[in-house]
């Protein structure tokens, strides 16, 4: 499946953005479609899932309360609705998917086989 993730740009601390990540290729529903981040000179790491299979959502402690993560199956597209940023949330933001994943596994970029091109997010202080 391929990704295209939109909906970046530049927000002041205490804003919020809705990203969006459009696929293309395959069936959909199957997919668990996650969100990742990656700053300058920091890990990648998770912020938000969404499973193929019963819709459940996953969010890394951080966001939660504040992210909202959804998908439209009909449109093969999730969302990212982020509310409440903070200025250290300025990262690279992917979105990645992959059929079939344990829910063990969800949180780990090395799980996943498909990803976009990543979108920009800055938080000004």
């Amino acid at each position: 499946v391929q990704l295209q993730a939109s909906g970046g740009g530049l927000v002041q601390a205490g804003g919020s953005l809705r990203l969006s990540c459009a696929a293309s290729g395959q069936p959909f529903s199957p997919y668990t479609v996650a969100w990742f981040r990656q700053a300058p000179g920091k890990e990648r790491e998770f912020v938000a899932a969404v499973r193929g299979s019963g819709g459940t959502t996953h969010y890394a402690d951080s966001v939660k309360g504040r992210f909202t993560m959804s998908r439209d199956n009909a449109k093969s597209t999730v969302f990212l609705q982020m509310n409440s940023l903070r200025p250290e949330e300025t990262a690279v933001y992917y979105c990645a998917a992959r059929r079939g994943l344990i829910l063990s596994a969800l949180r780990s970029s090395n799980e996943y086989h498909s990803w976009g091109q990543g979108t920009q997010v800055t938080v000004s202080s």
